[in-house]
C-alpha cells in the first residue's frame, strides 16, 4: 500500500454521472409549474389561432400580435425548460433567479400581449381565428400578470417579513446590561 494514497478513496468526491439532458419538476413547485406551463399552452394556443386568421381590417394589429405571441411563447417555453432541465444547476441557481424569476420581465411580457390582444382585436375582422386568438390573448397574458402580481406580493412578504425590529442594529437599554449583573 503506497502511503501517499491512503486517503484517497475517502476524500475525493465522487463524480456524479451527468445526464444531458436530466428533467426535474423540483425547481417548479407549487403553483409555478402550472402557471408556467399555463403560459406555455395559451401562449402557443394565441400563435396557433393568430396563424389562421385570414382577413384584416389593418394587419399592423395582426402582425404586433404575431410577433409579440411568438415572443411570449418562445420566452415562457424557454423558462420552463431551464427550470424542467439541467440548465437550472449548469447556469446556477443565482443567474438563473436573477433573469428568469425578474418580476419585470414577466410584467412586461403580459402588458405587452395585453396591449398586442387589444390592437389584433379592435383591428381585425369578424372571424372566428381572430375571436379566438383574442381571447387566447387575454387568457395568457392575464397568466403572465397574474404570475407577476403573485411574485410581487410573495417577495413583499419577504422582505418585510426578512427585517427586524431593530433594523439598524441599535443596542436597546436591556442588550447594555451586562448578563451577570452583581447585586
Amino acid at each position: 500500500m503506497d502511503n501517499g494514497n491512503v486517503y484517497n478513496e475517502t476524500t475525493e468526491p465522487q463524480a456524479k454521472p451527468s445526464r444531458c439532458f436530466g428533467c426535474t419538476l423540483r425547481h417548479l413547485w407549487g403553483w409555478r409549474l402550472p402557471a408556467k406551463a399555463l403560459q406555455v399552452i395559451l401562449s402557443l394556443l394565441a400563435v396557433i389561432c393568430e396563424e389562421m386568421v385570414e382577413n384584416c381590417i389593418n394587419c399592423g394589429g395582426l402582425y404586433f400580435f404575431e410577433f409579440i405571441s411568438c415572443a411570449a411563447f418562445l420566452l415562457s417555453l424557454l423558462i420552463l425548460c431551464v427550470y424542467c432541465t439541467n440548465a437550472y444547476e449548469v447556469f446556477g441557481k443565482d443567474k438563473v433567479g436573477n433573469v428568469v424569476r425578474n418580476i419585470w420581465l414577466v410584467s412586461a411580457i403580459g402588458v405587452c400581449f395585453l396591449v398586442a390582444t387589444t390592437a389584433l382585436g379592435a383591428t381585425s375582422s369578424e372571424s372566428a381565428a381572430g375571436k379566438a386568438a383574442c381571447v387566447f390573448g387575454f387568457l395568457a397574458s392575464t397568466a403572465f400578470l397574474a404570475e407577476s402580481i403573485r411574485d410581487y406580493f410573495h417577495r413583499r412578504k419577504q422582505h418585510v417579513d426578512g427585517h427586524s425590529e431593530n433594523p439598524a442594529h441599535t443596542p436597546g437599554a436591556t442588550e447594555n446590561q451586562p448578563l451577570n449583573q452583581q447585586s
